[in-house]
């Protein structure tokens, strides 16, 4: 019995000898369609995993690294803050900046922009009466020596007084380290007085520490002359902004930039005279064994002092024009050719001690540290907006003053975690950056208005 041929056409075959069944056909088919997705997932799911790491992780970079095969590895990049990158933003900004409308809104930002408080204005805790009140006998004698800085010493007469006023003691005026800087002149040497008292007393001992810090404690008459003079010239230089002007402490002195461990844009040299300041001032602190120094986490945490250039870039982000006058409070900026000059081009009408007084009214201070602090203290005082942009006791007493007289001064505590973010974006557009800039400005101004106490000072 002769057999049937089936009509089958896989692959091009015809029926008969050699040829194939449809069911193999198809068999055959399936099978070769599964083993190309089988191939296509395989190199999918590395490539999805990779994605994946990117988003989920952060921004990865191609870097070569020396290793024994020479083959470049992917390493991750720093995280968002962790890189002095400012010079760059600033040279991608600065053409927005020169084509903004200036010469106007200085002094409605200095005047109108403000938060205004919807508290009563604070006005000085001493009463007339309680400053005539009459003295009940002594029980004693108390001696302090004030050292340290000016602020320093300021610390520790208030507190002085402040415990003598607990013992009912009589308090020596004490020998000053700098006694050129206060009016009294009377000495009495003994042990060092500092940070005796703590912060949370009753508010009858509080007014005692207001009265000695605000009211009795006065600069030594030159240092007073010599201020007054430069706040007089400041608020005539400022003339174009009803006599308003803002100061600026600045902290990027030598020591301060190595005490913070933070790297900049100067290299090799910049390390180099980086560890050789903290040997000098700190002797061994820093080599520790164990110690590791993180420059990346320090700036992204905030601990790290702003450049002159940020300080600028920030107060023209927040809408100050290229008008507004400002002082800057400082001692001697390191690498200052380098670092200040930015500072001038965003602000022409830019002052500071060395420039308001002349040479001669200067050298009677030269040298001395805490008088020529006196006068930027003084000057800051009288300012409209003051600008802190490191901490220390320099700030936290001048805002403590400034509060004391005028009420709800106006203070620029900038949160530093949040602007090191935007001087870490080079693509950062112009309005973003002024964005973010307000938005910090809100943010530091909202954190002034307080709530006073019942019974505080």
């Amino acid at each position: 019995m002769r057999g049937r041929s089936w009509p089958v056409n896989v692959g091009g075959g015809g029926a008969g000898k050699g040829g194939t069944s449809p069911i193999v056909g198809r068999v055959v088919h399936g099978a070769a369609a599964a083993a190309l997705r089988w191939r296509v997932a395989l190199l999918l799911v590395p490539l999805v995993y990779v994605a994946l790491m990117l988003v989920f992780v952060g921004w990865w970079n191609l870097e070569a690294v020396p290793v024994r095969v020479g083959v470049p590895v992917l390493k991750r990049a720093p995280p968002p803050g962790s890189v002095y990158r400012s010079p760059q933003v600033f040279q991608k900004l600065w053409p927005f900046m020169q084509s903004e409308f200036n010469h106007s809104n200085a002094c409605v930002k200095l005047m109108m922009a403000w938060h205004q408080k919807t508290t009563q204005k604070w006005k000085p805790c001493l009463r007339k009466r309680s400053l005539q009140a009459e003295l009940s006998p002594s029980n004693g004698f108390l001696i302090i020596e004030a050292n340290g800085g000016l602020n320093q010493q300021r610390l520790s007469i208030s507190d002085a007084v402040a415990v003598a006023g607990i013992l009912n003691a009589t308090l020596v005026i004490p020998i000053f380290h700098f006694n050129s800087v206060w009016c009294d002149s009377r000495a009495v040497r003994i042990a060092p007085f500092s940070y005796r008292l703590a912060h949370s007393v009753p508010s009858s001992i509080q007014r005692l520490r207001c009265l000695t810090n605000y009211e009795a404690l006065r600069f030594s008459p030159p240092i007073r002359t010599l201020a007054e003079r430069m706040i007089d010239r400041m608020v005539k230089n400022s003339s174009s902004n009803g006599g308003k002007y803002i100061s600026v402490h600045l902290r990027f002195e030598k020591d301060m930039v190595a005490f913070s461990c933070c790297t900049y844009d100067g290299g090799q040299q910049e390390k180099t005279e980086m560890d050789k300041a903290r040997e000098r001032g700190w002797r061994g602190k820093f080599n520790k064994p164990g110690r590791v120094i993180r420059p990346e986490a320090n700036r992204r945490n905030g601990k790290c002092p702003l450049t002159p250039l940020e300080v600028g870039m920030m107060l023209r982000g927040m809408g100050f024009g290229n008008t507004t006058t400002i002082y800057v409070a400082s001692g001697k900026i390191y690498n200052a050719q380098k670092y200040m000059a930015p500072l001038h081009q965003l602000f022409p009408l830019l002052e500071t001690k060395e420039t308001l007084a002349s040479a001669d009214e200067l050298a009677p201070f030269k040298g001395h540290s805490s008088r020529l602090a006196a006068l930027d203290y003084t000057v800051c005082a009288h300012s409209e907006v003051f600008v802190t942009t490191q901490g220390g006791n320099f700030p936290h007493f001048l805002m403590g003053h400034r509060r004391y007289f005028n009420g709800h001064s106006k203070t620029i505590k900038p949160d530093k975690r949040k602007l090191v973010l935007s001087f870490d974006n080079p693509n950062i557009r112009w309005d973003r950056f002024k964005h973010h800039m307000q938005e910090i400005f809100r943010h530091s101004d909202l954190k002034g208005v307080g709530l006073r106490k019942p019974g505080s000072c």
